[in-house]
């Protein structure tokens, strides 16, 4: 598995070995190990998610606040999405920014998205399965989200808005400078 730093070096993103012959592929799609010495601490992942989305559907920007913040490892099994993370940590240098990677079956790239980010995605093909692994449950009570269009976090979803599909709770979601965010900027995992 190679690891990648993004543009926010505590978003990674995790580009596995695929072993392909006439017959197919094969693929080691999680490695608890090689993750936790990778980020120097442990990550405990303990829920499996999966979705089947068609094109223009958009999940997010969703996130957990203490105690139930949340940890997500994402990937896409078919399809293709644009995924995006955003640092909601008051006081990191990289507050309201954010990374956008292209997950797909093609390139089985996953995106490690820690504690202190507000995460969602849109899907560039029909029929797209996604899946993540979480370090906590959902927990309704604490559970929040920013404004997918919010104009200061400058997120380019490669769909229209024509084009896109909501839940209800999506559409009403605040702008950053509105939300409850996290405090403890310092530490993800404290």
């Amino acid at each position: 598995m190679n690891f990648i730093k993004t543009a926010i070096p505590d978003v990674i993103i995790i580009e596995p070995r695929v072993f392909g012959d006439e017959r197919g592929y094969f693929v080691e799609t999680f490695r608890q190990d090689k993750l936790n010495a990778f980020l120097g601490f442990n990550v405990d992942f303990i829920q499996d998610n999966e979705s089947k989305s068609g094109y223009g559907v958009l999940r997010g920007l969703h996130y957990q606040l203490a105690p139930a913040s949340q940890t997500k490892l994402v990937r896409v099994i078919k399809g293709k999405v644009l995924d995006v993370a955003v640092d909601i940590r008051v006081g990191s240098p990289t507050f309201g920014q954010h990374v956008s990677v292209e997950l797909s079956e093609q390139n089985k790239r996953q995106l490690f998205v820690p504690r202190g980010f507000a995460h969602g995605f849109v899907v560039l093909e029909d029929d797209t399965i996604f899946a993540y692994k979480v370090d906590n449950y959902y927990s309704p009570e604490n559970d929040r989200g920013l404004a997918f269009d919010d104009p200061s976090l400058g997120i380019d979803w490669l769909v229209t808005k024509e084009q896109l599909q909501l839940s209800a709770k999506d559409t009403v979601q605040p702008t950053l400078d509105k939300a409850e965010l996290f405090v403890n900027a310092g530490s993800l995992y404290a």
